[in-house]
């Protein structure tokens, strides 16, 4: 230890273990929720198992979250509803065209939530939400309406900046919001992707290439006739 190092840790003593240990609780505690909620589902989920995992008691973990439902909105929060603010602040200051602000948002929503534990949530909820409506609604209002605000203003910014198409309608949003959301249950079930787990930057990357150039020849002398679903039938 170096000087400086000392003098440093003399000036700004380390608190005590147990003192430490205290305040590392609530993210341990949202860490092991997180953990055996997408192991397991919420209902399977036990708060004396949370508690366990987190290494304190079960009356501990109810002193900072008084439920099985406030954890889980805890854990939301903290892993995936979190990001929209910094997602919203950094689109105010962008300054690149609207092809680099969508590789770079989604980028974004891959390293932070994508390929990270809490891409699992999703799951959860497609096959639990029906059981556990308030939740549902908790995460269609936390995270599901917010990413779509966030998609919403960059296609409008491209639209404003005559990067798109002014006739855009409500669902180009979904657009960009459906490979997400295929791509968290994709990579979440080993039952329907077998061994075909994803790349999720690439893929993502290929899904702004298809939105944004298309993956069909244009014949642009020839009129662009739309065919009806009975037709392909």
């Amino acid at each position: 230890m170096n000087l400086r190092t000392r003098l440093r840790d003399l000036a700004c003593p380390a608190a005590p273990k147990r003192e430490r240990r205290k305040e590392a609780r609530p993210r341990e505690l949202l860490d092991a929720a997180l953990e055996l909620f997408v192991e397991q589902g919420f209902a399977a989920t036990k708060a004396e198992e949370v508690a366990k995992r987190a290494g304190v008691s079960k009356g501990t973990l109810f002193l900072y979250f008084g439920s099985k439902e406030e954890l889980f909105k805890a854990v939301v929060r903290e892993n995936i509803a979190g990001q929209f603010s910094e997602f919203n602040v950094a689109l105010d200051s962008y300054t690149g065209n609207t092809e680099s602000l969508m590789r770079t948002f989604m980028a974004a929503w891959w390293v932070r939530v994508g390929a990270t534990h809490s891409a699992g949530i999703c799951k959860l909820m497609v096959s639990e939400g029906r059981h556990f409506p308030e939740l549902a609604e908790f995460y269609r209002a936390e995270v599901i309406d917010p990413a779509c605000q966030v998609i919403a203003r960059v296609l409008e910014r491209g639209v404003q900046r005559g990067e798109l198409h002014a006739n855009l309608s409500t669902h180009s949003v979904y657009t960009l919001l459906a490979p997400i959301l295929f791509l968290m249950l994709w990579n979440s079930a080993p039952g329907l992707s077998g061994d075909r787990t994803l790349d999720g930057a690439a893929f993502l990357d290929t899904q702004i290439d298809v939105l944004l150039h298309g993956i069909g020849v244009r014949n642009t002398h020839a009129p662009h006739n739309r065919a009806a679903p009975a037709d392909l039938l």
